[in-house]
């Protein structure tokens, strides 16, 4: 299949960091959360798409912990920063042996980014617990990410939204 029967059958639209998106499931129960006394979904899920035209996922945050699982296509880079400020990398793939992970957690509040760095689309579905609400979601600016992490700004800059 091609990125365009995936966004298709799947139902797919722009996402605002970047690349495509369907939500699959919010479920009906609800959690009171600490930030702000706010209710959320226990757990939502989506399915996410990077394509060679829309290969980056901006540098951005959330406040709910995101598991990340691959289904199709080829490999994705994911960038994060965690609450120490140290940069680690991982291949989102099937390909165990060239150190490819199937899934991976990505800790509320850490900086991420991912990228599709070869290939025509890489799928993805996303667990978000509590749920995913755009209210949690923090997207990275230039100025922010050079004043937090100035050691790390040559290796984040790619994957920050221009204004």
């Amino acid at each position: 299949m091609d990125k365009h029967i995936w966004i298709a059958q799947l139902s797919l639209v722009a996402h605002i960091e970047g690349g495509y998106f369907a939500e699959t499931h919010r479920s009906s129960e609800t959690i009171t959360t600490s930030r702000e006394g706010q209710n959320r979904a226990v757990m939502t899920s989506i399915y996410y798409l990077l394509t060679d035209d829309r290969p980056i996922d901006h540098l951005h945050k959330n406040q709910s912990d995101i598991m990340h699982y691959f289904h199709a296509g080829s490999p994705i880079t994911y960038i994060t920063v965690d609450l120490e400020g140290k940069l680690h990398r991982a291949k989102l793939g099937l390909d165990l042996a060239q150190g490819q992970v199937p899934q991976l957690l990505v800790p509320k509040g850490y900086w991420k980014a991912a990228v599709l760095e070869s290939g025509e689309y890489g799928l993805l579905g996303e667990s978000v617990a509590p749920g995913f609400d755009y209210r949690d979601m923090a997207i990275a600016h230039a100025d922010e990410i050079k004043t937090q992490f100035p050691h790390l700004w040559n290796d984040l800059a790619p994957y920050v939204r221009s204004a």
